[in-house]
């Protein structure tokens, strides 16, 4: 469904709230990881966003819906169809809260089309692991919004980096190496090489979406050690009220988030009509936590490279 890329990116296809503006089309977020794409809260426009970005509906390969409301699923229906017209038939994995079904159901039938693309359906009614995908296990943990919500954790499992200066030292190279990787040991004319000899522990990588919710432990838990955390910053400091009484952050309660989870970037996104200029929120959030970027329609925001 997908070609080969080493690509870790965000591709951001919409950045707004509940209203698209001039700038901002609804939500829409792909991230790509190692040639793999899982798309994130469809809004409507998705189908279009994806083809100024220059990314193909073909490089889905699994959707992640938060929650039911509009502004991040009304692009579904389209996405789904553009998959059937290019060929794809899947299984797609498709997760969503299990209290959106009937809007899921709705979404998938909108309209008449030649439906050739099998759509693998994963309603989530509890926190914990919910899609196993090449080199990363999707985790969902529920959001506190006026609707059935979760945001989403992806981990890439833990590994180990082959220390090159050990690997000389014991006479290992080429083909050996990669024997090594998979057996767990190798035999040499100097003795039995143990994996563990001539390597150290490399952690996997993390990537986490958090939106529409007030302040929580779970948008914590889920933000905890990420590499890249995209959350909502749908208000600033002057509207707190306003956040608060509809189940949404400002941009410093995003910030508090990735400060308190200890992760490594912050991209703020989906951001009320009234915010033409994001400038003061990006000041409010980088007052708490200094590596925070504001999201653009058809930005590519790298994941940080893996520490060493």
């Amino acid at each position: 469904m997908h070609q080969p890329s080493r690509a870790r990116e965000l591709v951001v296809l919409g950045t707004a709230s509940q209203v698209p503006t001039r700038e901002r089309n609804h939500n829409g977020y792909l991230l790509r990881w190692d040639g793999l794409g899982v798309l994130f809260d469809p809004g409507e426009g998705t189908q279009r966003q994806m083809t100024l970005a220059g990314v193909s509906a073909s490089q889905v390969d699994a959707i992640c819906i938060t929650h039911a409301h509009g502004d991040h699923c009304l692009g579904l229906p389209g996405v789904l169809q553009r998959l059937s017209l290019d060929g794809v038939t899947g299984p797609l994995p498709l997760v969503h809260p299990a209290g959106a079904d009937e809007y899921v159901d709705r979404l998938r039938s909108a309209s008449v089309y030649d439906d050739r693309l099998s759509v693998d359906l994963r309603p989530v009614a509890a926190p914990g692991p919910v899609l196993e995908l090449p080199g990363l296990t999707v985790h969902a943990l529920p959001l506190q919004h006026s609707v059935p919500t979760y945001g989403y954790r992806l981990v890439e499992p833990d590994g180990r980096r082959m220390l090159r200066n050990l690997l000389q030292d014991k006479g290992i190279g080429g083909a050996d190496v990669g024997r090594l990787q998979r057996e767990g040991m190798l035999r040499t004319p100097g003795g039995v090489v143990e994996l563990a000899d001539v390597s150290e522990p490399r952690p996997g990588q993390r990537f986490a979406f958090v939106m529409d919710t007030a302040p929580c432990a779970e948008a914590v838990a889920l933000a905890r050690d990420a590499d890249l955390l995209v959350c909502e910053a749908t208000f600033g400091d002057a509207e707190a009220d306003v956040a608060a009484a509809y189940g949404h952050l400002t941009a410093r309660d995003a910030a508090t988030i990735a400060r308190e989870a200890g992760a490594r970037r912050l991209v703020l996104t989906h951001f009320s009509q009234r915010y033409r200029d994001t400038a003061p929120l990006l000041a409010q959030a980088r007052g708490v936590f200094p590596d925070t970027v504001v999201a653009h329609d058809l930005d590519r925001i790298p994941v940080p490279h893996r520490v060493r």
